[in-house]
């Protein structure tokens, strides 16, 4: 077999090949037994008939086709293979010349990731937020678990802010029930904004057995967008009453003895969420400035693709969930479809530099993915999905995906790689040690995820 590459653009290459006739023998082969077992010829047992028969009967162009159609992908692979292509989708495949016990020759047009030269990042520098946490923070988060440790009673007054009221909702439209429009038993804290909007004033003031009629527009169910007009009856009206801030509230809500120690404890985990947060922004910022250094070439059919694959998830997966329409989720954000299809592209090309950018530093850094540095990047893509380590990681194997997620590691660390020669400093203008108290394993996982923010779904057309 000859092969050769010709370079259409820094992401598209046309490779022709041409292959000597003796090399389809064990497509052909594989043809006239496929064949064999497909159709009946009188006189012949079935899968006996011999090759000249069924070139006689069908035609020896049905035979090469079928051969040619088998010989194919493995002659396509080979040339892949010899010339060292990094190929990104599928082929298109273009048969030029075949000659029966002669020559087979085709012509292969497919996109590759292109060659890329990692600009120099060591002088990357980027501002983060400085992790400060106020005496104000602190009471906040105490309040806060305070909450939930709240208490109702009912009581026989008016309903105020702040009061949990028990009511009963019946919505018309245009004088008619909905179907769906009767709610009874309904738990509502007032001043929450958790129902409709209208209904805090309708039922403020009001005792138990008291009732009242508003206008709202529907935010959900069957006449959602449509304008309501809602009946709400009081059935019951309970005041909250929080605990009081003291040591014996400190005992009953956490494992500490006194209401200082509580604070002390919360203090610290509101450093340690800020200092998580300051190092994700981080990442996030070093990786736009690497972005804005290096020259990346974008292959178009995969950015194509990568556009129709990110607008499908949305609004076949997110929106679903959320029961909205793209219509209705632009008209919530703000957004022309033009907008919205430019800011999709925008991503879309982000993700795929940044893809192939960390990628090529993988291979240039010789980075490796242990199996502490992958079990810790599983478990945290499982607790985000909802499952359990156990479950993803056979969903992860069943599904062929362990490559992928040693990509997404990789990937991390590589960007870690890079974050490390960046120089971090605070909004005080303090230089910021993103690893004092983070292992490797976690490192990784931290920057794997940034990583994986930003690329998206281009790991798997790239990876096709």
């Amino acid at each position: 077999m000859k092969s050769a590459v010709e370079t259409l653009n820094p992401t598209r290459v046309r490779l022709t090949v041409e292959v000597p006739f003796e090399e389809l023998k064990d497509s052909l082969d594989a043809a006239y037994k496929k064949i064999n077992q497909q159709v009946t010829v009188k006189g012949f047992r079935k899968g006996k008939i011999p090759a000249r028969v069924i070139d006689q009967r069908f035609g020896r162009g049905a035979v090469l086709e079928e051969a040619v159609n088998d010989a194919l992908p493995k002659l396509y692979t080979e040339a892949v293979n010899e010339a060292e292509l990094n190929v990104l989708g599928q082929p298109d495949v273009d048969i030029t010349e075949l000659k029966d016990g002669e020559l087979l020759a085709f012509t292969a047009e497919v996109d590759i990731r292109p060659a890329i030269e990692i600009p120099d990042y060591s002088g990357i520098e980027v501002t983060v937020d400085a992790v400060e946490v106020t005496d104000e923070d602190v009471e906040k988060s105490v309040e806060q678990l305070r909450e939930r440790f709240a208490s109702t009673s009912p009581v026989e007054r008016a309903a105020a802010e702040g009061d949990v009221v028990t009511i009963d909702l019946e919505a018309k439209v245009d004088g008619e029930v909905l179907p769906d429009g009767v709610a009874n038993g309904v738990s509502y804290t007032i001043g929450s904004g958790e129902l409709l909007d209208g209904i805090d004033e309708a039922v403020t003031g009001l005792e138990a057995g008291g009732e009242a009629t508003f206008t709202s527009t529907l935010k959900g169910g069957s006449a959602e967008g449509k304008e309501a007009e809602v009946t709400v009856k009081v059935t019951q009206v309970a005041a909250r009453e929080l605990p009081e801030l003291d040591d014996d509230f400190a005992q009953m809500a956490s494992e500490f003895d006194t209401l200082d120690e509580l604070k002390a404890d919360s203090r610290k985990r509101l450093e340690n969420m800020k200092q998580f947060d300051q190092a994700t922004q981080a990442q996030e910022r070093v990786l736009d400035e690497l972005l804005k250094l290096a020259e990346v070439p974008i292959p178009e059919k995969l950015l194509e693709d990568e556009v129709n694959t990110r607008k499908h998830n949305l609004e076949h997966h997110q929106l679903g969930q959320m029961g909205l329409t793209l219509d209705k989720y632009l008209e919530l954000q703000g957004k022309t479809a033009e907008e919205f299809d430019a800011e999709t592209r925008d991503q879309a090309v982000k993700g795929i530099k940044t893809q192939f950018i960390l990628d090529e530093l993988v291979s240039q850094e010789k980075l490796n993915v242990n199996q502490e540095e992958l079990t810790e990047h599983l478990m945290r893509r499982a607790a985000s999905s909802g499952m359990s380590p156990d479950q993803f990681a056979k969903a992860v194997v069943e599904g062929g995906q362990v490559p992928m997620l040693v990509g997404e590691v990789a990937r991390g660390k590589a960007l870690a790689v890079v974050v490390e020669a960046a120089k971090v400093v605070d909004t005080n203008g303090e230089p910021v040690e993103l690893d004092d108290d983070e292992d490797e394993a976690a490192e990784a996982a931290d920057a794997a995820e940034t990583a994986e923010a930003a690329t998206e779904a281009s790991e798997d057309k790239s990876e096709a």
